[in-house]
């Protein structure tokens, strides 16, 4: 079995819209999450663990916006390309961060590699501090007269 991060992403095509759109109204009803269930081909029925049903909508959710998806295994280890296609960002720019201290990184003979987890980190703590910025941005603004709600 190959390793997930080589697998080529999943993405909807637009016959299966329909079925997309009433899986993502099920996932987003939270009332009972122990309703859903997965039935097998001899019938056999098997309750869906809170964890996968949340894993389902996300899933669903980005396919629903035709955006395609892969699965990761949080404690992956990636190549420094893999992880600036994560962030978006050139690799001479991810290596400039994982030398600046910015990432941890580890090496393998002379090649870096970043946790999957520590990309997502700074993925997250990065879209932070960007809507912070753009909040205090949108605040000036406001205030100098600028902005009309």
């Amino acid at each position: 079995m190959s390793t997930t991060i080589n697998q080529q992403p999943v993405a909807a095509n637009v016959s299966e819209r329909r079925s997309l759109d009433r899986l993502n109204a099920m996932l987003e009803d939270e009332s009972n999450p122990h309703a859903l269930k997965l039935i097998g081909s001899d019938g056999e029925e098997v309750v869906l663990p809170t964890s996968v049903v949340t894993a389902l909508r996300q899933l669903i959710s980005y396919l629903v916006r035709d955006k395609a998806v892969t699965v990761v295994p949080v404690d992956k280890t990636l190549t420094t390309q893999e992880a600036a296609d994560i962030l978006n960002v050139s690799r001479p720019y991810l290596v400039k961060l994982l030398e600046s201290g910015a990432l941890p990184f580890t090496k393998v003979g002379s090649h870096r590699r970043v946790q999957f987890e520590d990309i997502m980190a700074y993925k997250q703590r990065r879209d932070a501090e960007r809507t912070q910025a753009l909040d205090r941005l949108a605040a000036l603004n406001q205030e100098m007269g600028l902005y009309e709600p």
